[in-house]
């Protein structure tokens, strides 16, 4: 598994963890279970922590923006994987410092929503941040390479 694709899939279970489990789990341990989880990559953990916490500071635009985008689907309805994969794709699409190409976000999240989610969560998680990628503002394009 590629690195950048391991640490998505840290911060997912980080996210899940914290979505299921309202105290938060102290930063120590929390940094144990990144470290762990990506073989002490301290590239791989660097960018997992940029994602869970982006994801952590930004959740409220993102919920806001989900919920307006996920038409007849409340957030608490949807399924916990769901729900995260989507915040985590919310995040790179539009808040990420280094924005990767809207095919590799939504690859990644694509990816994510079929190995934690149900059979329907891939089309589910590609319909919305399909959706949000299409409408997302020009400034944080990527400069294709």
């Amino acid at each position: 598994m590629f690195r950048r694709s391991r640490a998505r899939e840290v911060a997912l279970q980080l996210l899940f963890q914290q979505d299921q489990n309202k105290t938060p789990m102290p930063r120590k341990a929390l940094l144990v279970f990144v470290q762990q989880r990506s073989q002490r990559d301290a590239e791989t953990v660097k960018f997992c922590l940029s994602l869970f916490d982006g994801v952590v500071l930004q959740c409220p635009a993102i919920d806001d923006l989900l919920t307006k985008t996920s038409q007849n689907w409340r957030l608490t309805r949807m399924l916990p994987a769901d729900r995260n994969v989507l915040r985590l794709g919310v995040f790179e699409l539009l808040h990420a410092t280094k924005p990767e190409p809207i095919p590799v976000v939504l690859n990644e999240a694509i990816e994510l929503a079929r190995r934690y989610g149900s059979k329907d969560s891939p089309a589910f998680v590609n319909g919305i941040l399909d959706k949000i990628a299409k409408e997302r503002p020009a400034e944080v394009l990527p400069v294709a390479t």
